[in-house]
């Protein structure tokens, strides 16, 4: 074997050794959370009177779901002398038309509603926040996404938190309206219940910071001017102004029983969008505040996990140069003769994969009723992750770059249970980006792959292959042919208008 191909053997195993450290770190998660998992938050004192609420509807072209919206948070109860509504309103179509309607037919009603456009977008939804707080007349202030339908119980279940003088921040589960959707949208909504149930209250518990999610979660007003207010030098202004919280002192809560269900992205490309946006926030998020996290006087438990949980989508970054070097390392060794070798990638593959395993079966348990009958989507949920890969790499890039963009809203359709309300403009579709030809050529990549390794009867690369090569394949395809099916994607019962999707 030549120098050359014994330093290319040398990294392939220095990135599987990252990589499996990052996986294992779901191990830990998991642990974390059976460890704290019956440290049930309850509010520590009673509230001498009930505080005055702003709830904050930023939204940006948003016709198919804003009336849902505003409609849901004015049946939240509350007294009504004590509630004050913001649409936040940034769009540029029809949205503005339907959102003044919506708040004026609730003003009618008594609701103490009101409506506040903005010509230009500047710090995006950051932005549109902040303006808001200038007029906001509440000292606690909840923040619902245009694509959320909030419980009538909501403040019911998360102010009482706050009779605790350093509870800064409380946040709830998101559902899913349109779990039942596609196969997109049942393995989205995994991952997203993995992220809450485990991340989100092992974390918490367990006395690590964790983020507000930028939705579905109520600020004492303090919390946020003490911690420098909401700020766009990043495109994850709730996990910043989270961390600065935080660091200044103040507690949050988790309330994994409480759930404000919501829409997830039907179409391939919309959730690419939003990954990215996540992917990058992170990292920039990371570039701007773990120097001053690790250069703490934090307890190291803290600072592991804040770095762990800011940093892992470097793996994106990583898995993309496995991507390239795990068949080139099957060949390699296959010519010399070292088929033995091939077992020693099983050790880091299953720390990886299996801990994927272990972390969603975990959430799904959790959640009772028929888990078993998601565990079917688990090797789908590994392979969307793999593919997911070009596109966050990409988005790890531009962040280690300083390379700045637009905040790009996630488009919401108004879907729930298996069906489209209405007849989807092409506008509020995901944008198709070059990736997905980056990904078909690493899916077609990984069938010549597999092709190779079937010929020379290398069975232990099968699965991995695999699963690399569906991931690929899939978002790659999906991301060029989905918008056009869902174009086509109307109920029976079509209407002309949001407003009348929204009520029938």
């Amino acid at each position: 074997m030549t120098t050359v191909e014994i330093g290319f053997l040398a990294v392939y195993f220095g990135v599987l050794c990252v990589l499996a450290v990052y996986g294992s770190h779901r191990y830990r998660m998991a642990y974390l959370y059976y460890r704290h998992k019956f440290r049930v938050p309850v509010p520590n004192g009673r509230l001498e009177k009930l505080p005055r609420i702003t709830i904050q509807l930023p939204i940006f072209n948003e016709m198919y779901v804003v009336d849902r919206l505003v409609e849901a948070v004015c049946q939240i109860e509350y007294p009504r002398s004590l509630l004050q509504v913001q649409v936040l309103d940034d769009s540029t179509d029809e949205t503005c038309t339907i959102a003044r309607a919506s708040v004026e037919r609730q003003q009618k009603l008594g609701h103490d509603v009101v409506y506040l456009h903005r010509s230009n977008r500047e710090g995006f939804k950051a932005g549109a926040l902040e303006n808001g707080l200038a007029s906001a007349t509440g000292e606690l202030v909840a923040v619902f996404d245009a694509d959320f339908v909030p419980n009538a119980d909501f403040l019911q279940r998360t102010v009482p938190f706050f009779a605790d003088s350093g509870v800064g921040m409380v946040q709830v589960r998101w559902g899913h309206l349109n779990r039942d959707f596609s196969l997109l949208t049942q393995v989205q909504a995994i991952f997203l219940d993995g992220h809450f149930i485990i991340e989100h209250t092992a974390r918490n518990r367990s006395g690590c910071f964790f983020n507000f999610n930028g939705t579905a979660g109520i600020w004492r007003r303090s919390t946020i001017v003490d911690a420098g207010g909401w700020q766009h030098d990043t495109l994850t202004e709730d996990v910043d102004l989270s961390y600065r919280a935080q660091l200044k002192g103040w507690r949050f809560v988790f309330l994994p029983d409480v759930i404000s269900p919501a829409e997830v992205p039907v179409d391939m490309n919309a959730f690419k969008s939003q990954q990215h946006r996540w992917a990058k926030g992170s990292i920039q998020t990371a570039r701007k505040l773990l120097p001053r996290i690790l250069a703490s006087d934090l307890p190291f438990i803290v600072k592991r996990e804040a770095f762990f949980h800011l940093t892992n989508n470097v793996a994106y970054l990583l898995m993309v140069l496995l991507s390239v070097l795990m068949p080139l390392s099957m060949v390699v060794r296959f010519q010399h003769g070292l088929y033995g070798t091939l077992f020693l990638d099983l050790p880091f593959f299953l720390t990886a994969t299996a801990s994927v395993c272990f972390f969603y079966v975990a959430s799904l348990r959790e959640q009772g009723g028929g888990w078993w009958d998601r565990l079917k989507y688990l090797p789908f949920l590994m392979s969307l992750g793999i593919g997911l890969a070009i596109n966050n790499a990409r988005a790890v890039v531009e962040a280690l770059l300083n390379q700045q963009s637009a905040f790009t809203r996630t488009p919401k359709t108004g879907a729930e249970g298996k069906q489209l309300r209405v007849k989807v403009k092409k506008s509020y579709l995901g944008l198709k980006t070059q990736a997905s030809i980056v990904e078909l050529a690493f899916g077609l990549y990984f069938t010549g792959a597999l092709h190779y390794a079937v010929e020379k009867e290398i069975w232990t690369s099968i699965p991995f292959l695999l699963l690399f090569q569906v991931g690929f394949l899939y978002v790659g395809l999906s991301s060029l042919l989905q918008g056009w099916k869902l174009r086509d994607l109307v109920t029976s019962k079509q209407v002309d208008s949001p407003r009348t999707a929204v009520s029938a």
